[in-house]
């Protein structure tokens, strides 16, 4: 019955992602003027990082904001990912004696984007990282009271909300929006856009009263923006037959981190619009989760905090690592996909740590509650359960505490400045397994956010595009921290622009 469902699930997301997108063509004025059922002078798709950011950037510049989320609460993928910011230069790095700088965050960026990445873009993302934690913390968003250091990244630069979710941001941020005004509506779903005579993007289609399970259904309505409207609907990781046709390998077979409306119908809309597709191939894939759970999990939070920083992980065959724990997620995806038996099938890698290293993972309770995190009192019983070789863990745990003490990790090349020795039971375990977490490629923006025209190459006037709906940032991997980074900073960026858009007389 499981099973079914999740197949049922998956064909109504591989269908409905496109089904919304392609239910009526480009709506464009032919001399009368359209009529609208309701006029601000911004709407904003989406209220994840990038849509509330920009809602409350545009707001606070005196403009009248409307925001419409297809799904039946607030947040997107961003209320439920790690809750993790990475910030050049955050107060905390300065207490902590950690040298950081946006110049050191941008070349770790491009460097991780092995390159494909963006730079002009990336530059916009390093410098506007200060500010928007400052942004946030203005609007209440709370911290913790220290800096991790996740793969990838230089120095340890990672700010994360107190509790460990995206929602820790959202949730500030939704109250603030409601609190300045901004029309919000909920179960409303853009269907396309509606451009003036000069081709200039002055509204939206929408259905009202939307169940995201039922692609044809609500009210239809448009709205219209006298100043621009900001695309920020996030990827479209669940639309299995869209992405398969960006990258054949990444089927049904895997499961994706993000919410059931990840479908990417916003982004064909404006594909279809003429808008410039950038990258659409780069899909990254998190190399933190479990395949003993669905979506985001348990698991992946306590493998970012504890597992790959505090602990090692091992091929279950042969008890020996493979990979460094801490490179980019591009690095370790791959090398994990790679863990496959005789016939191809998954041969699940088993990254752990010990009762130090498992301190600060709040996810640890409830993953031992639920049995996706398992718990041992000696190596060899870990060793034991798993099925992996005794005597070649055990030397492998003692040839990693050596690495620590000759503060050198002469294996596999991990910087080892946060590591500890795996030596304080009880040890803790996970099985793991990549899902399809983040869509690097959307469309093409200028540096003020502005949607380019594929064949222009200048931009569509009256639209603009934050958050994961573009492409190019990043090139082939996004260091973990950066889509809040880039959420915030990007949403800022065209809240701004189109706020200060010259209005257009509807």
């Amino acid at each position: 019955m499981k099973q079914q469902s999740r197949r049922s699930f998956l064909k109504l997301s591989a269908l409905g992602g496109s089904a919304l997108a392609c239910m009526a063509a480009p709506l464009r004025a032919q001399g009368n003027k359209p009529q609208f059922n309701k006029v601000a002078d911004v709407i904003v798709i989406g209220s994840g990082f990038a849509g509330l950011a920009a809602a409350l950037e545009a707001v606070e510049q005196g403009r009248s904001v409307m925001l419409l989320e297809k799904m039946p609460a607030f947040g997107g993928n961003s209320a439920i990912n790690g809750g993790a910011f990475a910030v050049a230069g955050s107060p905390l790095q300065a207490k902590e004696g950690i040298k950081d700088s946006p110049e050191l965050m941008l070349q770790d960026m491009i460097k991780s984007g092995r390159g494909l990445s963006h730079v002009d873009l990336l530059k916009n993302i390093v410098y506007g990282t200060r500010p928007a934690f400052d942004f946030t913390v203005k609007y209440g968003v709370q911290y913790k009271p220290f800096v991790q250091h996740f793969g990838g990244h230089s120095v340890p630069r990672i700010m994360q909300t107190i509790e460990s979710t995206g929602g820790g941001i959202t949730r500030p941020l939704v109250e603030a929006a409601r609190k300045l005004g901004v029309d919000m509506h909920l179960n409303c779903a853009v269907t396309d856009f509606v451009q003036d005579k000069d081709g200039r993007v002055i509204g939206v289609k929408v259905l009202e009263r939307h169940n995201y399970e039922k692609p044809s259904s609500g009210i239809a309505q448009v709205y219209g923006a006298r100043r621009g409207i900001i695309a920020a609907a996030g990827g479209f990781s669940q639309n299995v037959a869209f992405r398969m046709q960006q990258d054949p390998l990444l089927g049904p077979n895997l499961e994706s981190t993000n919410h059931p409306g990840a479908t990417g119908e916003v982004l064909q809309a404006m594909l279809a619009l003429g808008a410039l597709p950038v990258q659409l191939d780069q899909i990254q894939l998190g190399p933190w989760s479990s395949p003993d759970e669905r979506g985001f999990g348990l698991v992946s939070q306590f493998n970012t905090i504890a597992g790959f920083p505090k602990g090692i992980m091992v091929d279950k065959r042969t008890g020996r690592r493979f990979v460094d724990e801490l490179a980019d997620r591009k690095a370790r995806a791959d090398a994990i996909l790679q863990q496959l038996d005789e016939n191809g099938k998954p041969v699940y890698p088993i990254c752990f740590t010990d009762s130090e290293g498992a301190k600060l993972a709040q996810t640890l309770p409830n993953g031992l509650k639920y049995g996706v995190i398992k718990k041992f009192n000696t190596i060899g019983e870990l060793a034991d359960h798993y099925g992996i070789p005794k005597e070649a863990l055990i030397k492998q745990v003692e040839e990693f505490n050596g690495y620590i003490r000759a503060k050198k990790d002469a294996q596999c090349g991990r910087p080892l400045d946060i590591a500890i020795e795996i030596k304080t039971a009880p040890f803790y375990a996970a099985r793991v397994w990549p899902k399809v977490h983040y869509c690097m490629g959307g469309v093409g923006i200028t540096k003020d956010a502005e949607v380019i025209n594929v064949r222009t190459q200048q931009p569509i006037p009256g639209l603009y595009a934050a958050g994961e709906v573009t492409g190019g940032t990043h090139g082939a991997s996004r260091l973990g921290g950066c889509a809040i980074a880039d959420g915030l900073v990007t949403g800022r960026v065209a809240g701004a622009a189109a706020a200060k858009a010259p209005a257009a007389d509807l």
